[in-house]
């Protein structure tokens, strides 16, 4: 019964992806105001599937810590999960993403066209001038920039080196910076065939503000995302 249970819910889950993506292909042929509602019904449709066949359901919770306009919201990354959420979790996000996922078909062309921040991590200085010249640009249209501080994901209770990524966009921009805690891995975890039915949790903690020496932002996003990140696997 796991077994079939599991296949079922990938089959109807990537089914889902590929059908909805297929069906409102239509919107990258138009502005990226729409390109961006239609990821969005497609983005909600697969959060339907997952709650009503998989059982898995999320909340937020600290939303209102979130500012209007543009910010840098630092998320943990555990799971496939949320690459599949944050459109729905954080309005018009700009995603720090790698440039090779934009070579999907289909899918790629819905990062590039709505709007994602593409970096190549071989290009090193390069990369990050890429990256920010991209980001100012969303910065300007007063959208959130998302960028996992770890740049791969991480098992439930694993803590990466932060990259410079996240402080090259904190000082360059001079916008606040809004740590997001997660325990998606506890239900959906890396690589794995099998999900477990749960509520996963998201936390917005209280923004880091522009401004502050750059050693100091980091160490004090560390502080404060990790331990919210571990207490959520203690008391999802």
């Amino acid at each position: 019964m796991k077994y079939l249970k599991a296949i079922w819910f990938n089959l109807t889950f990537y089914g889902a992806n590929l059908v909805m993506s297929v069906l409102l292909s239509g919107s990258l042929f138009f502005p990226r105001p729409i390109i961006v509602k239609a990821v969005y019904v497609w983005l909600a449709s697969v959060a339907w599937v997952e709650k009503h066949v998989g059982g898995i359901s999320y909340r937020v919770i600290g939303r209102e810590y979130v500012p209007d306009g543009a910010c840098i919201v630092a998320s943990k990354h555990q799971s496939e999960w949320e690459t599949f959420k944050i459109h729905l979790i954080v309005n018009d996000p700009a995603i720090v993403l790698k440039r090779e996922l934009l070579n999907i078909p289909l899918i790629g062309w819905y990062m590039r066209r709505s709007g994602s921040i593409p970096i190549d991590r071989a290009g090193r200085t390069r990369a990050v001038s890429e990256m920010m010249q991209a980001a100012r640009k969303a910065a300007a249209e007063g959208r959130p920039i998302v960028i996992f501080p770890e740049g791969t994901r991480a098992a439930p209770g694993e803590s990466r080196p932060y990259k410079r990524g996240v402080a090259a966009l904190y000082q360059d921009l001079n916008i606040p910076i809004v740590p997001m805690a997660l325990n998606s891995g506890l239900f959906w975890p890396k690589n794995s065939f099998f999900k477990k039915s749960g509520e996963i949790t998201v936390q917005f903690l209280p923004p880091i503000p522009a401004g502050l020496p750059r050693e100091e932002m980091m160490q004090r996003l560390r502080d404060e995302l990790e331990p919210a990140a571990l207490k959520l696997l203690e008391n999802p």
